[in-house]
């Protein structure tokens, strides 16, 4: 017997048939499914790999049975999903659209969000998703950023050019952790809203186990790195993903970065990949130089803000 204040009214407002719980670390897979399931859909393919849905989870001040819930149907499927932490992910199967989920999941994470002292509700939302737009739309969700994943398809090897005077190119190697991770929050300090500890960063790069060393490259200058990529090898995708980029401020408009991804073009072309992915938005101001750099939008999303009256 299930009392009144178990799975029913963790998030209220469920059709009839469907129960929630919190997300334990033993979900990672099934989220993964059903997130999969979700851009097979909208896509056409999968670009999200277990690693990301576990480093999600494991995001420092996520707790996971008040931020985090699963949903099921009455056969104990997992067929949606949603978590707030600073921001927000919620995510309905494509078979169970239309029946009120993602309604309710949302209610859900407003007032978690307003439980837990956030001032906003923040989420990115594929500008191809019509209906979750619609959502957020009618929710008072207003736009805050536009992001774009970019691919570079690579049909035959990719050309590199020459490094620059005194800059040296090599693979990511054992060691140049800590490094990378310096550079990179130095590098976005100009636009990311709070520094990573090294801990939560590596578990979505050099941790993750899609991370892939031999197709991430850095840049050095005297002995000391300057620029680098970080790549993913996705399993589910059959691309090279470019997970982060950055160059050190004094380095910038020498080319670099340039360099550095058509290295890492070239490696995982070599490696069988014959196309490389990465994400940006409009806060980093860098979408120009992918695309000077041969690449092009695969699509688009929007970042959507509301805020919340305590």
């Amino acid at each position: 017997m299930v009392s009144g204040t178990e799975l029913p009214d963790l998030v209220p407002g469920l059709p009839p048939g469907y129960r929630a719980r919190p997300m334990t670390a033993h979900d990672t897979g099934e989220a993964h499914r059903l997130v999969a399931a979700c851009e097979r859909a909208l896509f056409g393919r999968v670009h999200t790999d277990a690693g990301r849905i576990a480093a999600d989870f494991a995001r420092p001040g996520l707790v996971p049975p008040l931020d985090t819930r699963l949903v099921t149907d009455r056969a104990g499927r997992v067929v949606a999903r949603a978590w707030v932490h600073r921001r927000c992910e919620v995510d309905v199967h494509p078979d169970h659209r239309g029946r009120g989920l993602g309604s309710a999941l949302l209610t859900w994470a407003e007032t978690r969000a307003r439980q837990a002292g956030s001032p906003r509700v923040v989420q990115s939302v594929p500008d191809g998703d019509t209906n979750a737009v619609a959502l957020l739309r009618s929710r008072a969700y207003e736009p805050m950023v536009t992001e774009w994943l970019l691919e570079f398809p690579m049909p035959a090897e990719p050309t590199v050019p020459e490094p620059p005077a005194g800059i040296t190119v090599r693979p990511f190697r054992p060691g140049d952790e800590h490094d990378a991770h310096q550079l990179v929050q130095d590098a976005f300090d100009a636009w990311q809203q709070r520094r990573q500890g090294y801990r939560e960063w590596a578990r979505h790069t050099v941790g993750r186990p899609a991370f892939a060393p031999a197709m991430s490259v850095v840049a050095s200058a005297e002995g000391q790195l300057v620029g680098v990529t970080l790549s993913l090898d996705l399993p589910d995708t059959g691309e090279g993903y470019v997970e982060q980029v950055a160059v050190r401020h004094d380095h910038r408009n020498r080319g670099i970065a340039r360099l550095l991804l058509r290295s890492t073009f070239r490696a995982f072309h070599r490696r069988g990949r014959r196309t490389c992915t990465l994400a940006t938005h409009s806060d980093t101001g860098a979408l120009d130089l992918y695309l000077r750099v041969g690449m092009t939008v695969r699509h688009s999303s929007t970042v959507f803000r509301k805020d919340i009256t305590q």
